[in-house]
C-alpha cells in the first residue's frame, strides 16, 4: 500500500482540484470576478495555512533566504501567473480548447523534467501521455465543432499550460531542502500576497453580505486549493515529475461529473470515453 500511497495523494489532489467549478460557479453567480476568486484561493489559503501551521507545524515559517527564488517560481509564476493566463484564454476561446490548451502541461512537464532532471521518456509515459490529452479532449467536448479559437488566445492557453507544468519542475527543488508542507506554505506565501494587486475590495464586501458565499469561499479555500496543494506536494516528494503531472489529469474528468452530478449538466457519452482513457493511462503508469 505504501508503494501507491504517493500515486493515490497525486489522484486525490486532482479529484479535489476538478471540484473547484462547484464552488467558482455559486461565487460567480452572486457576482464575484475571477481576479478576485484567485485572491479568495491565494491568500485564503494562505491565511489558513498560517493558522494551522502556528499550532502545529511551526518548522514550517523557516526557509534560507537564498531558496526564496524558488518559492517566487511555485507562488507568483505557477499559480498567479497561471492563473491570469488561463482566465484570458477563457476570454478568447471556448472553454474545451482552453482546457485542451491547458492539458498540454502534462507533455511539457515530461520534456523539461528530461532536460532538468534526467527522467527518462519511456514507452509508458508516451502512451499515458498520450490517452490523457485523447480523454480531456473527449471529456471537454472539444470534438463537437463548437470551439472557439483565436491567434492570442491558443498564446495564453499554452502559456497557462507552460506555467501550470512550472510548478512540478520547480517544486522538486524545493522537495531537496524542505518537507513537502514548507514547499507548500511558501507557495502560499509568494502567491497570496502576490495575488492581492488583484483584489477588487468593494465587489467582496458586496458578495460576502450574503453569509452563505463565506461558507462556499471557505469550501473553495479548503478543499480546491489546501488541500489538492498539500496532496500533489506529498505525492510530488516520491513521484517523478512527468508521472504526477500525468496522473493528474484526471481532474477535467472530475468536473465533468461535478458538473453532471451538481448542476444537471447532460450527460455525455464522451465523457465516460474521457474517463475510461485517463483510468488506461493511470494503469499504465501504474
Amino acid at each position: 500500500m505504501k508503494k501507491y500511497l504517493p500515486y493515490l495523494n497525486i489522484l486525490g489532489a486532482a479529484a479535489c482540484w476538478g471540484c473547484i467549478g462547484l464552488f467558482n460557479r455559486f461565487l460567480m453567480r452572486a457576482g464575484m470576478g475571477a481576479a478576485n476568486i484567485v485572491v479568495i484561493r491565494n491568500f485564503g489559503g494562505l491565511v489558513l495555512l498560517t493558522l494551522i501551521f502556528a499550532l502545529r507545524e511551526r518548522s514550517v515559517f523557516h526557509v534560507k533566504a537564498k531558496h526564496l527564488p524558488i518559492f517566487f517560481g511555485t507562488g507568483v509564476v505557477s499559480m498567479v501567473f497561471f492563473t491570469l493566463c488561463y482566465f484570458k484564454c477563457q476570454e478568447l476561446c471556448s472553454l474545451a480548447v482552453s482546457a485542451i490548451l491547458l492539458y498540454t502541461a502534462p507533455a511539457m512537464v515530461v520534456l523539461m523534467s528530461a532536460a532538468v532532471f534526467r527522467e527518462r521518456i519511456t514507452r509508458k509515459k508516451i502512451l499515458a501521455l498520450a490517452l490523457a490529452l485523447l480523454g480531456c479532449s473527449f471529456v471537454t467536448g472539444v470534438w463537437s465543432g463548437d470551439a472557439s479559437v483565436t491567434a492570442a488566445g491558443v498564446l495564453f492557453g499554452l502559456g497557462a499550460g507552460f506555467l501550470y507544468a512550472l510548478y512540478s519542475i520547480f517544486a522538486p527543488f524545493g522537495l531537496r531542502h524542505y518537507t513537502p508542507f514548507t514547499v507548500v506554505y511558501w507557495t502560499f506565501v509568494f502567491g497570496g500576497l502576490g495575488s492581492l494587486f488583484l483584489l477588487d475590495a468593494g465587489e467582496m464586501r458586496t458578495v460576502f453580505a450574503d453569509g452563505r458565499m463565506v461558507l462556499v469561499a471557505l469550501g473553495l479555500i479548503v478543499i480546491s486549493t489546501v488541500l489538492p496543494y498539500l496532496l500533489y506536494t506529498n505525492g510530488l516528494a516520491r513521484v517523478e515529475s512527468g508521472k504526477a503531472s500525468i496522473l493528474a489529469s484526471l481532474e477535467p474528468v472530475v468536473a465533468s461529473f461535478v458538473g453532471i452530478l451538481a448542476f444537471g449538466e447532460p450527460v455525455s457519452l464522451m465523457v465516460f470515453l474521457g474517463l475510461g482513457c485517463i483510468l488506461a493511462c493511470v494503469y499504465v503508469l501504474r
